[in-house]
């Protein structure tokens, strides 16, 4: 029995992660990125202190609109500020945060799934 899910060739798939690298749909990236089911974006973003409502603004444009929005915040998890939380939520997304790694592998699980998801990731050390 095949318990793998069928995935559009077309989608971006999260296939490895580790030390200042990932690779999304066959291709390596060695910084932060942001991966959307359509497409994948380098994200200047080095550090969780560099996060601030400007560097989400490519998921808050995106077409289709993203539901939910995953933040990998490194190598473990960081809290995000209530006030950014909460502007991503009035503008219909929700932002939930882990570790990079948790947040690679939920991206794949969300995606699989057909949810309009995105996953904002920074780059291991």
């Amino acid at each position: 029995m095949e318990i793998s899910p069928i995935i559009p060739g077309d989608r971006q798939v999260i296939g490895a992660y580790g030390a200042g690298l990932f690779r999304v749909s066959g291709i390596a990236f060695d910084h932060s990125v942001l991966v959307f089911p359509d497409r994948t974006l380098a994200w200047p973003v080095t550090a969780f202190s560099d996060i601030d409502a400007d560097c989400f603004s490519p998921v808050l444009e995106a077409d289709p609109a993203v539901e939910v929005l995953l933040l990998g915040t490194g190598a473990r998890h960081e809290f995000v500020p209530p006030a950014l939380r909460r502007q991503l939520r009035e503008s219909g997304i929700v932002l939930d945060s882990m570790d990079t790694g948790a947040a690679c592998r939920t991206y794949n699980v969300l995606m699989a799934e057909d949810r309009r998801v995105a996953a904002a990731l920074i780059a291991l050390d």
